[in-house]
């Protein structure tokens, strides 16, 4: 290789955005319990959550913010942990599925999971628990979808169409809608 060459390369290199950022100290609230890490700041909340604390209940779908599987809430509102770098998350609350139970007792949603056949492999329903968990919120806070049109809900006139519309960042590969939304209804039904 002529010199000339290899100057060109070592100057592109010297030039070239360092390929590691080192590890940033954070704290993630999980759940209840505050988390001291230090994590290199591309690291997503998923994987954060799943290979640095081993909190698996969050799935990883599609890594592209597409199916749900990773849904969580952060400070009450759900997001795709996928989508997201676990650094911008420094104190704020985040619960999984894993922290929606209290005394040993699964969150009114996860028993109507279970009461309604609400899942068949059972992989995106941790992200679909997540995401019903807000949808209940969001209700509450009398919050519009596409389909009120402006309307402000009570929460026990939510109608099945109206789950189905809350819920379309969650897919199901097994085709277990009807029984997702029969659960997230009877929980409706019994809050309202």
């Amino acid at each position: 290789m002529p010199d000339d060459d290899q100057s060109l390369l070592e100057q592109r290199a010297q030039d070239a955005p360092p390929s590691y950022a080192p590890p940033q100290p954070l704290t993630l609230r999980i759940n209840g319990a505050e988390h001291d890490l230090m994590i290199e700041p591309r690291v997503t909340l998923l994987d954060a959550l799943r290979e640095v604390l081993g909190l698996t209940g969050t799935k990883k779908g599609c890594d592209r913010g597409q199916c749900g599987a990773c849904t969580v809430l952060v400070d009450g509102q759900r997001i795709n942990a996928c989508l997201t770098l676990a650094v911008m998350h420094d104190g704020r609350d985040i619960t999984t599925v894993e922290g929606l139970g209290q005394d040993g007792q699964p969150h009114p949603m996860q028993q109507a999971f279970m009461d309604c056949d609400g899942f068949q492999c059972g992989y995106c329903t941790p992200g679909q628990i997540c995401s019903a968990v807000a949808l209940l919120d969001e209700v509450k806070a009398r919050q519009a979808s596409m389909l009120t049109d402006g309307e402000q809900l009570a929460p026990g006139a939510l109608s099945e169409d109206e789950i189905r519309e809350r819920m379309s960042g969650n897919l199901c590969r097994c085709g277990a809608y009807p029984n997702i939304v029969k659960a997230i209804h009877s929980v409706v039904l019994r809050q309202a």
